[in-house]
């Protein structure tokens, strides 16, 4: 009786806890999202060094996708990883607005457009 009891119980154990682990299997979209969030943090910190006055836009832009991915556990820890190491990286590299630091703007707002079109005609209903 003892063995078919705890047999059971694992069973309910098992399934009950399935939904939450699932919710932390990357998605096959994750790679995308996670260099999005890096593109995001990046320009969070080269457009406010280089005077676009736009506040937290880009920070606003990743909490707008945190939001409409709603990620829990492991998937949302890297998320918001992503974003402050794009952030961070450029922190260390520039100090001011530079040629080079307008080019890396450019081509972040390419990249992020392009995978944004990308996992829109892929993934959305």
């Amino acid at each position: 009786m003892s063995t078919r009891f705890l047999a059971i119980f694992a069973l309910i154990l098992a399934c009950a806890s399935a939904p939450a682990r699932a919710q932390d299997v990357a998605a096959p979209f994750d790679a995308d999202l996670q260099r999005l969030a890096e593109i995001l943090g990046g320009l969070h910190y080269l457009r406010g060094i280089c005077g676009s006055n736009e506040g937290n836009k880009w920070r606003s832009e990743m909490q707008a996708l945190i939001d409409a991915e709603t990620p829990s556990g492991e998937r949302r820890t890297r998320m918001i990883a992503g974003f402050n190491r794009g952030y961070n990286g450029f922190q260390q590299t520039y100090r001011s607005c530079t040629p080079a630091a307008t080019v890396a703007i450019r081509r972040y707002i390419e990249e992020g457009a392009k995978i944004s079109r990308d996992l829109t005609a892929r993934y959305a209903n």
